[in-house]
């Protein structure tokens, strides 16, 4: 009896040190470490099980975030992203070779708060590179969920082809207790490999939604529900390795867009500026004498500006910056020549683009022209 008592004890004691929290992804990534070695190539390409011509054929590109983030304690909030390879991502779901033929690369190792205009555009292009291919069938690319949001309108408005390109992360890191990133990450994957998936542009799959990349944003700092559409809801849903569609978004997309970053190694600067009560209208002089060639407004309401700063921004206006009046208001339409007058200051509207948004399409506008009229166009397009 005593003999129990201290190894029931000693079991506690064990657990509560954090001896035993390793956690199955944990487990399984210590497996295949020495497979890993083997199986991957001097490029950092972590190839799969032997392909079966039955299944097409989906390329995961990895850019790090909480989805490969691993932390100290499986019930701690604390963790680093982006610690995890993509082929110990993959080896999490053995039943997603069921689906399709995997290939993993990783592209990037960050944490998406941390993401740049220069991932953009190498995603941008080797997800061109890899969709030209006919032994590519669809593309998953896990990320990070902070920007996961505008990397997919970016990817939205960039992308060359009709085939499935799908956007996952996860709320909680992969050492953590009731990880999400392996169910996201195999949704990802049926959605990527169903043919239905084609031609309805960048998508996004997480917690068995799937979401337009230009209609999603993130709307919880830590819940696994934190991804919605406010102004139209998801597209459709994936469970139990199904995929359902329920409408299709009718902005221009993908092959649809006049956007081609093929040549592009820089994006045009532009900033964002938050409104609010009784703000300081320095900030739009800051902002021009810094060199920006665009800014975006997060306007309180409809977009509405505070008088002092709207004297600012018809002074940058007639400097040629363009500036695109947006919302902090996390749904609706900014509404072009409503309450603020945008023929007097020059400005144009996000219409519905929150203003994270706004700024991406405004930096692909002005790769093409500066003319405010012009762009204007492209955010009533797409």
């Amino acid at each position: 009896m005593l003999r129990s008592s201290v190894f029931v004890y000693g079991l506690l004691l064990a657990c509560m040190t954090g001896i035993f929290q390793i956690t199955p992804m944990e487990a399984q990534a210590q497996k295949k470490k020495k497979q890993r070695a083997a199986t991957t190539s001097a490029a950092g390409v972590a190839t799969r099980p032997e392909k079966n011509k039955n299944l097409p054929n989906i390329v995961i590109l990895a850019t790090g975030g909480t989805i490969a983030g691993a932390g100290a304690s499986s019930v701690a909030a604390g963790y680093t992203a982006g610690k995890l390879p993509i082929e110990d991502l993959l080896s999490a779901v053995p039943e997603a070779n069921k689906v399709a033929n995997l290939e993993g690369e990783q592209v990037a190792s960050v944490g998406s708060q941390a993401m740049t205009d220069s991932v953009w555009l190498k995603l941008a292009k080797r997800v061109n590179e890899l969709l030209q291919s006919a032994e590519v069938d669809g593309v998953v690319i896990t990320h990070g969920t902070d920007t996961q949001g505008e990397t997919a309108f970016f990817l939205d408005l960039t992308v060359k082809s009709d085939k499935p390109v799908v956007l996952v992360g996860a709320m909680r890191s992969a050492t953590a207790i009731s990880a999400d990133g392996p169910k996201n990450l195999y949704d990802a994957i049926v959605v990527a490999a169903n043919k239905s998936s084609a031609g309805r542009g960048v998508l996004v799959a997480m917690n068995e939604e799937i979401f337009s990349g230009r209609e999603v944003n993130k709307m919880n700092t830590t819940s696994t529900a934190t991804f919605q559409a406010p102004n139209t809801g998801p597209l459709g849903y994936v469970f139990d390795g199904k995929v359902a569609w329920y409408h299709a978004t009718l902005r221009k997309h993908t092959t649809q867009t006049i956007f081609d970053v093929s040549q592009v190694n820089e994006l045009p600067k532009v900033d964002i500026l938050y409104g609010y009560s009784n703000p300081d209208p320095t900030l739009v002089d800051c902002l021009v004498n810094n060199g920006t060639k665009g800014i975006v407004i997060a306007g309180v309401g409809n977009g509405n500006l505070y008088p002092t700063v709207e004297t600012k921004v018809k002074q940058a206006t007639a400097k040629g910056i363009v500036v695109v009046r947006a919302a902090r208001v996390a749904s609706g339409r900014v509404t072009l020549n409503g309450e603020t007058n945008d023929k007097a200051l020059g400005t144009i509207v996000s219409d519905d683009l929150n203003p994270e948004k706004a700024r991406v399409l405004l930096q692909l506008s002005l790769l093409k022209t500066s003319d405010p009229a012009t762009i204007q166009g492209y955010f009533f397009e797409y």
